[in-house]
């Protein structure tokens, strides 16, 4: 016989969510903008990173490169690459993160070198790596595959190039950015990604120096400059976990508060969650939010930004579960990414899924019961629908929630919700 543990959150339902949360930085923009520190001679300090999983693993690969990484006690974190000499990415730590594939542009662009494996992360889509390297080939960067690692190199600076993308990649927009931030003459980017995470990037990358214009729009034009210099600066707050906690005060007919926000970051969910009954008032860097009777069930499609967030799908689609009338959630995004669906079924949700449609017909209540996460957005998905279900459910897969959320389980019981970790060990039957 033997013993295996895992962790449990274990969420008691029925609670009205009332209060204050305080958004952390964006986990999205820290990747990128962590990874953007390589592109400079000098330390660079920034503000606002999240203590999470995802940061502290991007945080470890630039530290197995040689860079020195220093957390102060104001909670800033320096990094100076004057050390790095762009060796290899160890796998070991790129498997932890697909954000660690974001190193390559710049490692590429600064020491005209890289290897780095093919990324791990959450398993919710093929997510293909071609644009990144197509953009990059076109770069005069020359690239080969092998052995599940990526090795890239250049004769001397990359050149600017016109690139077109095939999908508005987010992580192969700012892979582009980072690596003709330094290269020899212009490049422009058409069908750029948009999200908020791009044109915090290209804010700090500016600061330090560089030549960008067009952030936040369809075309992207990069003048490649000699060097870049470290600076300070601040990531932006993280729209998704705010969405999470707006949709969580929704399906819990809650009244909730929300300091640290941009809410024209929030427009598709805002508008959303509106049709669905919800009294939301804004200000400059917060909103209030109040779900005053049972939500209405509405519609989504995930789309691009500005368009609905594909990462508040699994919240959105817990929302409908318990919602009045019908709806359906479509994913245009990933298409792997309804596998929380069938957790919602085992609590009694009224689902049908179809491809990449999911039908929800309703329903009065959810049952709490031993549910596992997928990802990281399933994973608060899960929980909200928790929140919203009679007795009590748990979920298992806690690292995922690890990698996204900042003190969930403490700002959800501070809201008045009863949310508890813990470890339970279970008897394995080994079989010869």
């Amino acid at each position: 016989m033997q013993k295996n543990t895992i962790e449990q959150l274990s969420v008691q339902s029925r609670t009205k969510l009332q209060g204050s949360v305080h958004i952390s930085g964006s986990k999205n923009a820290s990747l990128p903008i962590i990874a953007a520190c390589l592109l400079a001679k000098t330390p660079s300090r920034l503000y606002n990173i999240p203590r999470l999983l995802d940061t502290t693993s991007m945080l470890e690969a630039l530290s197995s490169l040689a860079c020195n990484i220093c957390i102060h006690e104001d909670h800033s974190i320096s990094i100076d690459p004057k050390q790095c000499t762009g060796e290899a990415l160890n796998k070991n730590v790129a498997k932890k993160l697909r954000g660690s594939f974001l190193i390559l542009g710049p490692l590429l662009a600064r020491y005209k070198k890289a290897q780095i494996p093919l990324p791990g992360g959450c398993n919710i889509g093929a997510r293909p790596v071609d644009i990144h390297l197509t953009g990059l080939r076109k770069m005069g960067a020359y690239i080969e595959v092998q052995g599940g690692v990526v090795h890239a190199s250049t004769q001397g600076k990359l050149k600017g190039a016109e690139i077109t993308l095939d999908v508005a990649s987010v992580t192969g927009t700012e892979n582009l950015i980072m690596a003709a931030s330094l290269a020899e003459g212009k490049t422009i980017i058409h069908n750029a990604a948009k999200e908020p995470e791009i044109v915090n990037l290209c804010d700090f990358i500016n600061l330090m120096g560089g030549k960008i214009s067009g952030a936040g729009e369809n075309t992207i034009e990069i003048e490649g400059v000699e060097d870049l210099t470290g600076k300070t600066f601040n990531i932006i707050y993280d729209r998704l976990e705010a969405g999470t906690y707006m949709i969580a005060a929704a399906i819990t007919q809650g009244d909730l508060k929300i300091h640290n926000i941009h809410p024209e970051h929030l427009g598709a969910v805002i508008d959303k969650l509106e049709e669905a009954g919800a009294i939301i008032t804004i200000n400059k860097q917060s909103l209030s939010i109040c779900m005053p009777k049972k939500p209405k069930a509405v519609s989504i499609s995930t789309a691009v930004y500005p368009g609905f967030p594909t990462d508040l799908q699994a919240q959105w689609l817990a929302l409908n579960c318990i919602a009045d009338g019908p709806a359906c959630v479509q994913e245009n995004i990933f298409e792997h990414r309804f596998m929380h669906a069938i957790q919602f079924q085992k609590m009694g949700a009224n689902l049908t899924i179809e491809g990449n449609r999911v039908i929800s017909a309703g329903n009065d209540k959810l049952i709490g019961t031993d549910i596992i996460a997928s990802d990281i957005r399933a994973s608060a998905g899960l929980i909200l629908a928790g929140l919203a279900a009679c007795g009590t459910t748990y979920i298992s897969n806690l690292h995922h929630v690890d990698r996204g959320y900042v003190h969930l389980e403490e700002n959800f019981c501070n809201l008045g919700a009863t949310i508890k970790r813990k470890t339970q060990t279970l008897e394995v039957v080994s079989q010869k």
